[in-house]
């Protein structure tokens, strides 16, 4: 049991750390602040998963006779690995959840060479620099494991916003379906967050979703503006030829 909290330890740094990263990286390419991923809280699972993944192979291999190059491509893989399942996931409910469709050699968006090589990237940052401080924190979550309490609360908060979200999520995907057509989630978020300034209405930062309209309501007028958009590019590459 004390291995199993051990990891929902780290699980529970790896989501909120990818979350403040994610936030910012949001920020950089959208020139706006919007609260990244599928749930509504400070925590991102999938870098959870990445952070407890790096954790266990770092933690099977370490000493080993394995070249630690070997060990840190072997890292990446993994983190694309995640990054592929999660992407997939969201495709199959007409979804997107990130887009690397512009990026060199990405397959159907959702993993590409540039993103494998950040990840294996981090994975060497992980293996030569952070592994000491993650074990050193493993190793003082092993003596005050009263701070178990805390990831109770954090378990229970992301059980409670996955149920939230789901419902959310199934809503995006019927639409999307019945509608044929691809959900982008975090334009999304942006589009809501443009039409509430537009109205000067309040927006939820962490909940974008729970506003004045109904969802269905933005996402026909999100649909509608991606038509548009496709509409011009398509006239201008017709006039072009």
């Amino acid at each position: 049991m004390n291995i199993l909290l051990q990891f929902i330890f780290i699980f529970y740094i790896g989501c909120t750390i990818g979350w403040i990263l994610e936030l910012f990286f949001r920020r950089i390419v959208h020139g706006k602040w919007v609260n990244p991923g599928f749930l509504i809280g400070p925590y991102l699972p999938i870098y959870g998963f990445g952070l407890v993944t790096l954790t266990v192979i770092f933690l099977l291999f370490k000493d080993s006779d394995l070249n630690p190059i070997i060990i840190v491509l072997l890292m990446g893989l993994f983190m694309t690995l995640i990054e592929l399942i999660g992407g997939l996931m969201g495709l199959k409910n007409n979804i997107r959840l990130w887009d690397y469709s512009n990026q060199w050699g990405n397959y159907k968006g959702v993993i590409c060479p540039l993103f494998s090589a950040i990840w294996t990237a981090i994975g060497g940052v992980y293996y030569f620099i952070l592994a000491p401080y993650v074990m050193h924190a493993l190793d003082w979550f092993g003596e005050n494991l009263a701070f178990s309490y805390t990831l109770g609360l954090f378990t229970g908060f992301i059980i409670i916003d996955y149920f939230y979200s789901s419902k959310l999520y199934s809503k995006i995907k019927q639409y999307a379906k019945e509608n044929n057509f691809t959900v982008k989630y975090e334009q999304l978020k942006v589009h809501i967050k443009d039409e509430q300034n537009k109205r000067k209405e309040k927006y939820s930062f962490m909940n974008p979703f729970k506003q004045t309209k109904s969802l269905k309501e933005y996402l026909v007028d999100y649909k509608n503006k991606k038509k548009e958009k496709f509409d011009v590019s398509k006239l201008k590459t017709n006039k072009k030829i």
